[in-house]
């Protein structure tokens, strides 16, 4: 090798160590608000961290077995679990770049060669030809660009493992959702039921007043028309059910026909009597996938400035061939035929760089939008945290207000019925607060229904369900 191509050698790996383009600095430990929620004062929360398995503060065994279910079957995780191993393969393949290339050739052939071509007053000779011989590169990483194609790499394999668990965390929320449906249906239905239940018996009871010379027609048509709306709301409260129970199937990775039939028959929506746990504005950083998918999604388009930074400048490739060449087989595995070439390749689109130039900028552009969508990822990030905390604060004092508001009409009811066979009341009485029972039974149900969708919504909004 000549002294030229060793100091070659020597004064690229001396510019190895450079790097185009910007360092990348996480904007996490400037985002805004990393400090207790605003909301979280309410008696409802506490400022501990929630738990990784967030569900399990329901302690419902049947919740339990239906999330790992659909963790391990669900079609959205296992979609979300190919395009992470994409991820690590498109990783595996840049790290390649910075091993050698490596080609093995071989071959070999009958023919003749020009005769003009090698200055010949006739054809030229005829003979067998063979060769075989091994290639190698290796590009010199002068100014980064492949080191910066690495840290891209390991970024987007970073977004790509945040993309999966928000497909995880996703999957519980629906999974927990569609059994609380299924459960606040039953609820719903149970309760349809009992005041179809308690109005037939009105109903009856004016019936045989009436026959009895006590009652008239009006009181009967009006415990008849108040029977039939209630018997109406049955059959929507069973579809809802068995739509609620079919989704359920189809999320733990099985047909809507087998829907778990236990879940059938549940009446009691998922609740939690203690307070939630629910941290700060800087876990929630942590544990949004959304939010670290955002910030990775930055770092890789950070990473590639500096990729199309490393366009400007020249690429160094170092190449050597061995092999040999012979016009016989015997001779291709002799000295004769041996042969070799070693020396640098430079390349440089150099002067015009107008497209490089133009790479570049494009490069930069992509980087400050990741910059705007990370700063829209973390606000709509607290705005949906602060707004799930209320609303589960409002609707568990709702709840409250609905149960105690349900034990006096039960009450009223009760009453009424009695006083009215006592001859003390109108009928009218004893309709306006069976129409009011049932009035606040069917909101208390739906209040229930609403509060286990509020729960599972705050979860969510919380990042809740990722892995250490």
């Amino acid at each position: 090798m000549s002294r030229a191509i060793w100091l070659s050698f020597v004064g690229a790996l001396a510019l190895g160590g450079c790097a185009a383009g910007p360092d990348y600095v996480s904007p996490t430990p400037q985002a805004p608000a990393q400090a207790p929620f605003v909301g979280a004062n309410d008696p409802a929360f506490t400022a501990e961290a929630p738990p990784e398995s967030w569900w399990h503060l329901f302690a419902s065994p049947v919740l339990d077995r239906l999330v790992q279910e659909a963790l391990a079957a669900n079609t959205d995780l296992r979609v979300a679990a190919a395009n992470l191993e994409q991820a690590r393969a498109l990783l595996r393949e840049t790290r390649s770049q910075r091993l050698p290339s490596t080609t093995v050739n071989g071959g070999g052939g009958y023919g003749r060669t020009s005769g003009a071509a090698a200055g010949l007053p006739g054809p030229g000779p005829e003979g067998e030809t063979y060769d075989a011989g091994l290639d190698i590169s290796y590009q010199l990483d002068l100014f980064g660009g492949i080191r910066r194609g690495i840290e891209a790499s390991r970024a987007d394999l970073g977004a790509a493992q945040a993309a999966y668990d928000l497909a995880r965390i996703s999957v519980v929320a629906e999974t927990a959702r569609a059994y609380a449906d299924a459960c606040s249906a039953g609820r719903q239905l149970a309760v349809a039921r009992e005041s179809l239940r308690v109005q037939e018996q009105t109903f009856d009871l004016t019936r045989r007043l009436e026959e009895g010379g006590r009652g008239t027609g009006l009181d009967t048509s009006r415990a008849a028309a108040l029977l039939e709306q209630t018997r109406a709301d049955v059959p929507t409260f069973e579809a809802e059910r068995k739509a609620a129970l079919y989704r359920l199937a189809v999320l733990t990775g099985k047909p809507p026909a087998d829907f778990p039939a236990d879940v059938a028959q549940c009446e009691t929506p998922p609740a939690i009597a203690e307070a939630l746990p629910v941290g700060d504005g800087a876990q929630l950083l942590a544990r949004r996938p959304d939010v670290r998918a955002a910030e990775r999604r930055l770092a890789a388009a950070t990473a590639r400035v500096g990729v199309a930074t490393a366009d400007l400048y020249p690429k160094v490739t170092l190449g050597g061939s061995v092999g040999s060449t012979a016009g016989s087989a015997d001779d291709l595995v002799s000295s004769r035929g041996f042969r070799f070439s070693l020396g640098p390749l430079i390349s440089w689109s150099f002067p015009n760089m107008s497209a490089a130039r133009a790479r570049l900028a494009q490069a930069k552009a992509v980087s400050q939008g990741a910059l705007a969508t990370f700063d829209g990822t973390w606000l709509t990030a607290l705005q949906e945290s602060e707004s799930a905390l209320a609303r589960y604060a409002a609707g568990r004092e709702r709840l409250a207000t609905l149960t105690r508001a349900h034990a006096q009409s039960q009450e009223a009811a009760r009453i009424a019925r009695l006083r009215y066979q006592a001859g003390a009341e109108s009928f009218q009485i004893v309709l306006d607060a069976e129409r009011s029972l049932a009035s606040t039974e069917a909101l208390l149900a739906v209040s229930q229904a609403n509060f286990s969708d509020q729960t599972i919504a705050l979860f969510l909004a919380l990042g809740g369900g990722w892995e250490s």
